[in-house]
């Protein structure tokens, strides 16, 4: 079962539509469209994203059996976080006291005054990025035989209301460093293997990844309003430095994602009964 709680008059492709969505007034719709509007936590739905990845317990028992192999699924979309959603050993420092902040990476602190430099020219894409900030990177990938596109309504189709998802994760610190990892490097550009969508490549040198059952995220969420969309996460644990100007070229190519900025946060989700045990 690929799509937790099957929330009543909520396919999964309405909902992935939904979540497609940016403008703050279709957030605010999506969530006054869940159900559980209470501050208790809400109840009935599966496991819930972002979490610490170094803390393995929780209360909340998936519905469903994790996705295969990003190998062995479709590339849907590419989208950036402006901020770690998750916390993990390499990114544990809070942003601020907000909690929808997110992370940032550990070295953050430490970087020089020629990796922190602004760039003189004028920056039209990605211009809530600079040098020093933490983004997390999602490579959303789809059970469904999809091409990849904007938003996650990319991710399923009216022949596949239902499909597996699964998410590949990298925290990156962003740096004023043209020796520092090119973000082109891994994004798509029509990649295709074995027929099928596939990002160039995946970051491989943060460490192996920690796997878990979770949702989808996105700022309209919390512990009160949960996702009802299931996913598989594959979270790298330590950052790398990302060159700005790669992010910079990746977003002004003719994109399929259509991603221009990064993404705000899910706050942490932290209470037991809506994380999933990690084996």
């Amino acid at each position: 079962m690929s799509i937790v709680g099957q929330i009543a008059d909520t396919s999964g492709v309405a909902a992935l539509q939904a979540l497609s969505m940016t403008s703050m007034g279709a957030l605010a719709l999506l969530a006054l469209s869940a159900p559980a509007l209470a501050q208790e936590l809400c109840a009935g739905y599966g496991p819930q994203t972002p979490r610490d990845i170094s803390q393995t317990d929780g209360l909340n028992q998936p519905l469903f059996t994790l996705a295969p192999d990003a190998s062995e699924m479709n590339l849907c979309n590419i989208h950036a976080h402006l901020g770690a959603e998750h916390k993990g050993p390499g990114f544990s420092v809070a942003k601020s006291s907000d909690a929808r902040d997110g992370y940032v990476c550990n070295e953050a602190s430490t970087l020089t005054p020629a990796e922190l430099e602004e760039s003189a020219e004028e920056v039209e894409v990605f211009e809530n990025v600079k040098p020093g900030d933490t983004v997390e990177v999602h490579w959303v990938y789809t059970s469904c035989d999809v091409a990849p596109g904007p938003g996650l309504a990319a991710c399923a189709s009216t022949a596949c209301t239902n499909p597996e998802l699964r998410v590949e994760a990298q925290v990156f610190l962003v740096v004023n460093d043209s020796k520092a990892l090119d973000f082109t490097d891994f994004a798509y550009e029509g990649n295709i293997v074995d027929g099928r969508h596939q990002a160039k490549s995946l970051p491989t040198e943060t460490g192996d990844p920690v796997v878990f059952a979770g949702s989808t995220t996105g700022e309209a969420y919390s512990h009160q309003i949960c996702s009802p969309l299931a996913a598989t996460w594959s979270v790298r644990p330590a950052c790398a430095k990302l060159d700005i100007g790669s992010l910079q070229r990746w977003s002004e190519g003719k994109l399929v994602f259509a991603e221009t900025e990064a993404h705000a946060v899910r706050e942490l989700v932290t209470a037991p009964e809506l994380l999933a045990p990690i084996e």
